[in-house]
């Protein structure tokens, strides 16, 4: 994000500029002396780019949120014990049960972001940016999508960063009590390229990974009762991903039983051309996690009478932001590498 924003900024605050100048017949206007920046002028510069910024954060599309649970932040980090278990009822003979948290510590550091862009004085006193108003708000849109680029880190890792159990989040080995005692290790993690080619085929990739989740149990033995209802998939998989949810028939011709069972989310910032990812999106808990401590917000260093505009002549514009990802239940998706 730092240098797609930090372009963007550079030319967008000075093409508004011009855009401020122009007359208002819409013919070109050219200015003969050169601009004298002063406070009105810069104030005018700022204000004109801040609003085309916000306007596009505001409308710009995301994909994070079809995976992923927003958790507000209000300090430097949060701890996340309450993820070692699912609230489930049971019949209540005699005195209550009372179901006390693991003394997992799974702790989610928030983490400061900016993009920040020198401006030039002598820029902005000939003008020389042109019109690129437009880029202003592709500043925004960028900005908005600062989430989906933690999201997608998070799954890019996820088969080697640790979750709230100390295993990684895709794993063979989690480990689960089975209500008698005893600890079993259950598997969310899948090898197997997806495929629609046959039966066997996707019954043994999208199939396998659908009956993984829905056999998963609690920390009492009782099925969780999960249904998953959102395939991701990297851009190379689009194809195959969309014939697995919406066709009938498979590739050879033959019925696709899994025809509706999930919607597809097409992720282009995943960075393997073999992973996909089966999830289960239709509870408040959610497999991933953005902690949002502070929005992307526009910031200015516009003071004329500061040591930086002084000694070396510079303007700063840029965003800032902080906030953190992490892995919520590794219950509720199910992932393959694509390779064995």
């Amino acid at each position: 994000m730092r240098k797609y924003i930090s372009d963007i900024l550079c030319s967008a605050g000075l093409a508004l500029l011009a855009l401020w100048l122009m007359p208002p017949d819409g013919g070109k206007h050219v200015v003969p002396f050169a601009l004298l920046v002063n406070a009105s002028v810069l104030n005018a510069v700022f204000t004109n780019l801040k609003t085309l910024f916000n306007k596009a954060f505001e409308g710009a599309p995301t994909i994070w949120e079809k995976t992923t649970m927003r958790v507000p932040s209000s300090g430097s980090q949060n701890t996340y014990k309450w993820l070692s278990g699912f609230p489930k009822m049971r019949k209540w003979v005699g005195d209550k049960v009372y179901k006390q948290l693991k003394a997992h510590t799974y702790t989610i550091v928030n983490d400061d972001y900016e993009a920040t862009v020198v401006v030039d004085r002598n820029l902005i006193k000939d003008d020389e940016a042109g019109m690129v108003g437009v880029q202003a708000q592709d500043a925004g849109f960028s900005a908005k999508q600062w989430p989906d680029e933690i999201d997608a880190d998070l799954k890019n890792g996820a088969f080697a960063n640790l979750c709230y159990d100390n295993q990684y989040f895709y794993d063979t080995d989690h480990p689960v009590e089975d209500g008698n005692g005893g600890v079993s290790s259950v598997s969310n993690k899948l090898t197997v390229a997806l495929s629609n080619a046959t039966n066997a085929a996707v019954t043994a990739s999208y199939g396998a990974a659908r009956q993984m989740i829905m056999g998963f149990t609690d920390n009492e033995g009782r099925p969780l009762g999960l249904v998953p209802d959102t395939l991701e998939v990297c851009s190379a998989l689009e194809a195959v991903g969309n014939a697995i949810a919406n066709n009938e028939k498979l590739a050879d011709g033959t019925p696709n039983p899994y025809q509706g069972t999930c919607k597809v989310v097409v992720n282009p910032r995943l960075t393997s051309t073999t992973q996909w990812m089966l999830h289960v999106t239709t509870r408040p808990i959610r497999p991933f996690i953005f902690q949002e401590r502070e929005k992307p917000v526009f910031v200015a260093m516009t003071d004329i009478n500061s040591p930086d505009v002084f000694n070396r002549k510079e303007f700063k514009f840029g965003a800032e932001a902080r906030g953190a990802g992490g892995y919520g239940l590794w219950q509720l998706s199910v992932g393959s590498t694509g390779t064995a």
